[in-house]
């Protein structure tokens, strides 16, 4: 059950009901996650900027960072925001034998060698503590120039804010996000909804 109840639409400011109604047209939905945020408008306005900066703005392909992230999510034991990666994942054109197949990065064929260095490095950069090491970044470099590795590096670190916030709040997983984890990634690693569900 969760900690708090988003703040229903009609009582946020008009700027931030324009960016919830943006989420609701690109994702179906606008997350319970920035609904109780707004309570504080401007930690939701930084927030949403932050979000759109780091996961929609830059070079490394959006498909790669919804997948980053949710690599980032399962190693900090976010489920809600496990559910909405794989969702994002979806929305931005990843396959469904990769959302599925994520976990198994190091060895599924369906990603390729600079695919698996970036889920690695999100792996252990979102582990508590970091584990992520010069290897890991050796690795990236083959791949990725500097600009493209702050952009990981980022996706990874505004998940470490959101894993926290929404596994202190418990907050409740919306329906679509939930069906779209229990058919992707639900059977692969046995996902289900945990504190977050309604």
């Amino acid at each position: 059950m969760a900690h708090m109840d988003p703040l229903p639409f009609n009582c946020v400011p008009e700027d931030i009901q324009e960016r919830f109604t943006h989420y609701r047209e690109t994702r179906g939905f606008t997350p319970n996650s920035i609904q109780t945020m707004a309570r504080r408008p401007e930690i939701v306005r930084a927030f949403m900027q932050l979000n759109k900066v780091v996961l929609y703005e830059g070079t490394v392909a959006e498909e790669l960072k919804m997948l980053i992230s949710l690599i980032a999510s399962q190693a900090a034991g976010c489920r809600y925001c496990q559910a909405h990666m794989a969702n994002l994942a979806k929305v931005h054109k990843a396959s469904a034998e990769k959302i599925s197949q994520v976990w198994e990065y190091e060895t599924s064929d369906v990603f390729s060698e600079a695919e698996r260095a970036a889920l690695r490095i999100a792996c252990h950069g979102a582990m508590s503590p970091g584990q992520a090491t010069q290897e890991h970044f050796d690795e990236l470099y083959k791949h990725f120039d500097e600009g493209q590795v702050v952009e990981i590096v980022a996706s990874i670190a505004l998940f470490g804010f959101l894993n926290r916030w929404n596994d202190t709040m418990a907050t409740e997983l919306e329906e679509l996000p939930a069906q779209v984890a229990g058919a992707t990634i639900g059977g692969s690693y046995g996902w289900e909804a945990g504190k977050h569900g309604g």
